[in-house]
């Protein structure tokens, strides 16, 4: 098996901002599987918080022996791991003249309403931001500052009838959550994600959960449930922390098995690093597989999508 990755870049519509920092383009590495067989691709967004770049991701990808049934022994969870996995899957439906699904066993995938993601900024422009976006019907609001009641209170009047989430993206203290909390729910806000920062979470088992609290970066893989026990109500599943499809597959299943609600989410990438993980998005509370979206340029047959949600991938694009 022949594994070549290239680093691809995409410009974003606007500037992206959250509570660490701003970007304005989406740095990725495709890893494009090949064989006499077939080919298969497979994409994934190293993510500076979990001490990844594209160097490091690179020199992971190219120490893979090609082994697929090891895979999952040989790399750790993480960015590397997740793009040959799915370029794995992908490789296996194109051999195979099948989709993924079908590999896997399970129903065609349906389109899935996915939140839209409001950049952080100044209340009036987010608040602009939410009146040009307020048709969606699920908005997720970027927060983790001083200043994140006037944000929210602003997003709230620019979109006076849509479901928002909130992130804090590991920005509050769990005195600034406690005292939150009543305005989030006053203004209809209907799960927090990540409000403290991981491995600094414990005190969420000791407070008050008004509303459902999601797990984002203090959940990874299956490894990482036993320390969310009382702490949070749902956890964020993403392909990047996974480590790919197959894991997170599993961590889908034991999961809901354990009693928490299931979102599946994104870093900011192109359609192929959100095609897999339409097929873990199905029938969960909450998905975000917004990237594409917040992109000027995309991948070609690229998802699709409309009032219905984002529509699993065309063959051309993945699986």
């Amino acid at each position: 098996m022949q594994i070549d990755v290239t680093r691809d870049v995409f410009q974003l519509a606007q500037v992206f901002t959250i509570s660490r920092g701003s970007r304005t383009q989406a740095e990725v590495l495709t890893v494009t599987l090949r064989d006499g067989e077939g080919t298969g691709k497979g994409e994934c967004v190293p993510y500076a918080r979990y001490a990844e770049t594209l160097d490091s991701v690179t020199d992971q990808i190219a120490g893979f022996s090609g082994d697929w049934a090891r895979l999952l022994d040989a790399l750790p969870a993480g960015a590397a791991r997740n793009a040959l996995d799915c370029a794995f899957w992908d490789h296996a439906a194109k051999v195979a003249g099948k989709r993924v699904w079908d590999l896997l066993d399970l129903p065609a995938p349906r389109p899935e309403i996915t939140a839209y993601t409001l950049s952080l900024d100044t209340p009036d422009a987010m608040q602009a931001q939410a009146a040009k976006n307020a048709k969606r019907p699920l908005l997720k609001i970027k927060l983790g500052t001083p200043d994140d009641m006037d944000r929210l209170e602003a997003v709230r009047r620019g979109a006076p009838e849509a479901r928002i989430i909130v992130d804090a993206n590991e920005g509050w203290t769990a005195e600034v959550y406690a005292e939150l909390a009543p305005h989030l729910i006053r203004l209809g806000v209907q799960m927090v994600e990540q409000p403290l920062p991981a491995g600094d979470d414990d005190m969420l088992g000791e407070i008050a959960r008004p509303l459902p609290v999601c797990a984002d970066e203090s959940c990874h893989d299956r490894a990482s449930l036993p320390a969310l026990r009382g702490k949070y109500d749902m956890v964020n599943i993403k392909l990047d922390k996974t480590g790919g499809l197959t894991e997170a597959l599993a961590l889908k299943q034991q999961a809901i098995a354990e009693g928490y609600a299931v979102m599946v989410g994104c870093m900011v990438g192109s359609s192929l690093a959100m095609a897999p993980a339409t097929i873990l998005a199905q029938g969960v509370a909450l998905t975000d597989l917004d990237g594409p979206l917040l992109l000027a340029e995309d991948r070609q047959a690229p998802l699709h999508f409309d009032e219905h949600g984002v529509h699993p991938p065309a063959a051309a694009l993945w699986g």
